[in-house]
């Protein structure tokens, strides 16, 4: 005898929408569940009235409050349009909860433009990648007030309580066009990126209160105004502040953390000062460089400093002298231990998170204002650090040699 296919809850469903609705496409079958959709939630409304009437239909009412009739609504799914029928009580307190008086989208197609929103996509491609998904239409400016709702939750954690102390913060800015008067103006988005007591990554800011973290151009003027920002909600000490080379910089930190330990970043540093030498010279320049900041200590990399003086000077002045004038910020690392060392002498941390955000410039080139800058780089962040589950290697060891160093601060 042969074996039969056991039978599951899903696969009688589909038996019977076949045996009832004899699809013959997709199409069909989209139809046959949105009819199976619509009658479902008609039998939820009439066992909710069913429950807030306190008598079945056909029952003898309890009270003088009966049925009455119907109404007609037509919701939004996910397979297009569905006209219901929604039941009624005479006076009028029924309240359903599976489809609510004022609720016409049962899709869940607000978290969908979000979504889709947070991954780049622009108003007018959410509009038409809708219109073919669902078809039914909804205007780039439904979108753009439907992702506008995210704007309070936004401001609410611009301004959340910081923790008292973190350990280590990096601070640094990505360049957006942004359409201000009719002209397309180059901003910069300041962000701060710190690791909290606990080892974990978070992003501390992207925007201060009132006004997203968006100048004209980078500044230390204005990196004084985040940094200021960051202290009004609560954050009292940095240990180890990471950044690149921007003039200025130094001087915005020591204003308002003046106990905080400064690290350029030596990646920056490489950039900036290898960009006008030659093709030919650079590999060998750049051996002598690792010789510089690859070494166990300072004071073999100053050596090394020097050597790289005396062979390079006359070529390369301005490459050398950058070294020279930097080192006292550019050295700061050498004086912690390893574990210490890989994560403050570059801002990697940071780079990495920058690429999650420049993600979002690939379909969106000009933001049309800085609200819609905003939203993007508030939902790209949220995606990002949604993976940050886990703790640094090696966190408690580290935060235990921090203890040492920065008696007092915890």
């Amino acid at each position: 005898m042969p074996r039969k296919r056991p039978e599951t809850k899903r696969s009688k469903i589909a038996k019977m929408l076949i045996e009832e609705y004899q699809p013959q496409s997709a199409q069909d079958i989209q139809e046959a569940l949105k009819d199976l959709l619509g009658d479902t939630m008609e039998e939820l409304l009439k066992a909710e009235l069913d429950e807030h009437l306190d008598y079945e239909y056909g029952e003898k009412p309890l009270s003088l409050n009966t049925r009455n009739g119907s109404s007609k609504k037509t919701v939004k799914s996910s397979y297009g349009n569905i006209d219901l029928s929604i039941p009624r009580d005479r006076e009028g307190t029924f309240e359903p909860q599976s489809l609510r008086k004022y609720e016409k989208d049962i899709s869940n197609i607000e978290n969908q433009i979000i979504s889709m929103y947070a991954k780049g996509m622009t108003t007018r491609d959410i509009s038409s990648h809708i219109r073919d998904i669902y078809g039914f239409g909804i205007s780039e400016t439904m979108v753009s007030k439907i992702t506008n709702k995210i704007l309070p939750t936004i401001e609410e954690w611009q301004n959340r309580p910081l923790e008292r102390v973190y350990p280590m913060v990096f601070l640094d800015a990505i360049h957006y066009h942004v359409r201000e008067n009719n002209i397309v103006v180059k901003k910069a988005v300041y962000i701060a990126l710190g690791y909290n007591m606990e080892g974990f990554k978070e992003i501390l800011g992207m925007y201060p209160k009132g006004r997203p973290w968006v100048g004209e151009n980078e500044s230390s003027k204005y990196w004084l105004l985040v940094l200021n920002q960051l202290k009004e909600r609560g954050l009292e000490d940095i240990l180890i502040v990471s950044t690149d080379n921007l003039p200025g910089f130094t001087q915005a930190i020591e204003a308002v953390y003046p106990k905080a330990e400064i690290q350029k970043c030596i990646i920056h540093q490489i950039r900036n000062s290898t960009k006008y030498v030659s093709y030919k010279d650079i590999k060998e320049l750049m051996k002598d460089l690792k010789a510089v900041y690859k070494v166990p200590t300072e004071d073999l990399a100053l050596t090394n400093l020097g050597i790289f003086e005396e062979k390079w000077n006359k070529k390369y002045p301005m490459c050398v002298s950058s070294w020279k004038n930097n080192w006292a910020e550019l050295s700061t690392y050498f004086k912690y231990p390893e574990g210490i060392r890989k994560l403050i002498y570059t801002t990697n941390a940071m780079e990495n998170f920058n690429r999650q955000l420049r993600k979002v410039r690939k379909n969106k080139t000009i933001f049309p204002n800085d609200y819609a800058l905003q939203k993007s780089l508030y939902l790209a962040m949220v995606d990002a650090s949604s993976k940050w589950t886990y703790r640094i290697r090696g966190w408690d060891q580290i935060l235990s040699q921090l203890s040492i160093y920065f008696e007092g601060s915890f």
